[in-house]
């Protein structure tokens, strides 16, 4: 099997203070990793994004200072949220990225391997919540492609799977009383935001469609893959339409800004199971999006692990 991988030299353009661990060089050990591998495919290049899909999740107001702060020379939205000049467009590319790659999943037909993509974006996007940039994130890439499949192609039921260490808090907030949107989220106790305690699973319409397990530091790979597994359980009951992944690789063993135990082969564990979720349930079609994984040294690994797991090799 083979996969998508959408990469883009645009990525670098959004600029971050000297010594911010979301710099350009991350998007760039993911993209050489992957860029001899016979897995992929085909490789595409970044796609402009529509205002009108971003404000599906984001407050317009929000979405207009963000491009106003960008047009005045940047500045910061917290202690760790940076705009730079460029920042506006680029994160205006990275939702056309999602969402290209999220159409064209849902065109694929046959043996087209656009079935299962790999973007390789940023900014990051799970942090920003609808009215709120934060956690290096300014719009929540993975959430407005959900949105998008839902009110452009129907879907009644798309999974958003996060396993990022830090707690996707933005895209919960987008579909917390939205039970159209399954989200699934593993991720440590106590690491930042601070949100995704294991009894916050949705209110209203959303009641019992999130789904969340905070895990201890240093937990042992078995208790994660068996946690991982439950998760797993959890989206093949929802049944969904389209799997979308927030692929954060920063539950590593040496991760600068948190770690669960994981090693290499565990992130190709991860990209298998969501693979046979996939098939199992939505003819294979699964995007997933670069979130956080912070060791330039092993990120590029990391994620040809994953890729492999997705791909099936």
């Amino acid at each position: 099997m083979s996969l998508v991988l959408y990469a883009d030299p645009v990525f670098a353009d959004h600029q971050m203070p000297a010594g911010h661990p979301e710099c350009p060089a991350r998007n760039a050990a993911a993209v050489s990793a992957l860029a001899a591998s016979p897995l992929i495919a085909r490789r595409e290049g970044a796609s402009p994004g529509e205002v009108a899909d971003v404000e599906r999740i984001h407050d317009p107001d929000y979405v207009a200072a963000i491009e106003a702060l960008a047009e005045a020379g940047g500045g910061s939205l917290d202690p760790d949220t940076y705009v730079s000049p460029r920042s506006y467009a680029v994160a205006l590319d990275a939702i056309g990225t999602a969402v290209a790659a999220t159409e064209a999943a849902l065109a694929a037909e046959g043996d087209d391997p656009a079935r299962r993509a790999f973007a390789a974006v940023r900014p990051p996007g799970h942090h920003a919540r609808p009215a709120k940039g934060m956690g290096f994130c300014l719009f929540n890439n993975v959430a407005v492609a959900a949105a998008r499949a839902r009110a452009v192609h129907g879907l009644d039921r798309v999974c958003v799977v996060d396993f990022d260490v830090h707690h996707g808090n933005g895209t919960q907030d987008a579909f917390y009383r939205d039970g159209g949107v399954h989200f699934v989220s593993i991720h440590g106790r106590g690491y930042y935001p601070g949100t995704g305690a294991d009894d916050e699973t949705g209110e209203g319409p959303g009641a019992g469609t999130t789904w969340n397990r905070a895990l201890p530091a240093k937990t042992q790979p078995p208790q994660y893959q068996d946690t991982f597994r439950a998760a797993m359980d959890s989206v093949l009951a929802y049944e969904p339409q389209l799997i979308l992944v927030s692929a954060g690789f920063d539950a590593y063993i040496d991760d600068p800004l948190g770690n669960l135990n994981l090693e290499e082969e565990h992130f190709h564990w991860i990209g298998a199971e969501l693979r046979q979720a996939a098939d199992a349930v939505c003819e294979g079609r699964l995007v997933a999006l670069l979130e956080g994984g912070y060791d330039l040294e092993q990120l590029g690994n990391l994620v040809a692990a994953f890729v492999g797991g997705v791909a099936g090799s």
